[in-house]
């Protein structure tokens, strides 16, 4: 009977961590992440094993795939969404552990165009978006399940510019592919978080979005129910401790205090 493709994913993360070295530590814990932690969260688990001798693995992938991953029996053992409603939904399906959820980081949404000198405009209501693209595609992740798609749309509805710039959208499975598509010409403008675009050299942040025109990008962090790792609890703490807090706001990540 064919696999699933929601199984298909949960056996290549299982082979996947079968093949790490670090997996093979008892203790090293396996993080699910949003794909706008890549870099960063990097840098925070060589941190944490500069500290504590402790490896971690990281497995990088859109919000919502990660979601279903995990409730599909995927071996993670923290999640790091890049979204409070995925969260809410790995809670409701039974596989968070109870009391462990905490909001570690928050960030913004920028509208990003190809290279290094494009002019800046102003977002708002009447930004000619459409006019900008000049025949080209609007570069985002997925608007019904990515969260920085998810964004990216309530806020250009909120402004009144979705109905015209909607049959230009190119979607893709997550935000640094999205990110990727304009930093290589492909097309000429995306919406993205800013910590993406700063990772990225060959786009240029040309506006930011209203805050007040999507709800708060929050990033929860968990301890999934099935997790038998040690020292996941450790990991989850460190990931707001003084050393993370300095590499998350060097990126320019939003650290609550």
């Amino acid at each position: 009977m064919p696999l699933s493709l929601a199984r298909r994913a949960v056996l290549a993360v299982v082979m996947a961590v079968a093949a790490s070295p670090a997996r093979a530590d008892a203790d090293a814990v396996l993080v699910f992440a949003a794909a706008s932690l890549t870099g960063a969260l990097d840098r925070v688990a060589e941190a944490w094993m500069a500290q504590t001798g402790h490896g971690a693995v990281l497995s990088y992938a859109g919000t919502s795939a990660l979601a279903r991953q995990i409730q599909e029996g995927a071996p993670a053992d923290i999640f790091i969404s890049a979204s409070a409603d995925w969260m809410d939904e790995v809670a409701h399906s039974g596989d968070l552990r109870a009391d462990t959820r905490r909001d570690i980081l928050g960030n913004r949404l920028v509208l990003i165009a190809h290279g290094r000198e494009a002019a800046p405009v102003t977002v708002d209501a009447r930004l000619d978006l459409a006019g900008l693209l000049d025949g080209g595609r609007l570069s985002m992740a997925m608007v019904e399940a990515v969260p920085a798609g998810i964004h990216g749309r309530e806020a250009l509805t909120s402004l009144g510019l979705w109905e015209e710039v909607a049959p230009l959208v190119a979607q893709s499975d997550n935000v640094r592919m999205a990110l990727g598509f304009v930093a290589r010409g492909e097309a000429p403008l995306g919406i993205v978080f800013a910590t993406d675009a700063a990772a990225e050299d060959n786009v240029t942040v040309i506006g930011t979005f209203p805050a007040d025109s999507h709800a708060p990008i929050v990033y929860p962090a968990a301890i999934t129910a099935q997790s038998t790792s040690p020292v996941a609890g450790n990991f989850l703490e460190f990931l707001t401790s003084d050393t993370a807090r300095t590499i998350w706001a060097g990126v320019g990540f939003d650290v609550p205090r």
